[in-house]
């Protein structure tokens, strides 16, 4: 099962019958046999499936060959990540000015960067190899925003904790 697939169910959603009900999506068929955390589904599916720009970039990739883990991932890794292809320079134009980004989001978002140096709820990555089998390395897939705010607060030399949680996709 691939993004292009889930069409119809992203045609319901769209047309109100799933528009403002996580549950009901979520217990769809095809997106309960994934098995895939509430989070990822929120986020990837829920939020953004039917999104032109992630159509572009992950249309054709096997859903069905991801497994989600919340993992660790190092404060250095994040500045030279890219995102997908028909989102480029996306992470960039928010690290020129991350100040602004978590002022225009809920007062607990700038709290728990002041606080913790990270984001509050973890963005998602994607194991390249997924989208170009001789690729390697992770991509920002959701969260572009919050990659963003982070390079530029290391550019700014804000505080930024040293590791940072993230959903990761792999095969």
């Amino acid at each position: 099962m691939k993004l292009n697939d889930l069409g119809p169910l992203m045609a319901r959603r769209r047309d109100g019958g799933l528009s403002f009900d996580f549950d009901r999506f979520r217990a769809d068929p095809a997106l309960a046999a994934l098995q895939w955390p509430d989070d990822v589904l929120r986020d990837f599916l829920f939020d953004h499936g039917d999104n032109g720009h992630f159509m572009d970039d992950y249309g054709d990739v096997d859903l069905r060959a991801i497994t989600w883990k919340l993992e660790t991932i190092p404060a250095a890794a994040f500045p030279t990540m890219p995102t997908g292809e028909s989102d480029a320079g996306c992470i960039e134009s928010y690290a020129a000015d991350p100040v602004y980004w978590v002022k225009v989001r809920p007062p607990e978002v700038g709290r728990h960067w002041e606080d913790h140096g990270t984001w509050l709820r973890p963005p998602l990555l994607i194991d390249r190899r997924l989208l170009a089998p001789a690729d390697s390395g992770l991509q920002v897939l959701e969260g572009r925003t919050r990659v963003g705010v982070l390079r530029g607060r290391i550019r700014e030399q804000l505080r930024v904790a040293p590791a940072h949680q993230a959903w990761v996709g792999r095969p």
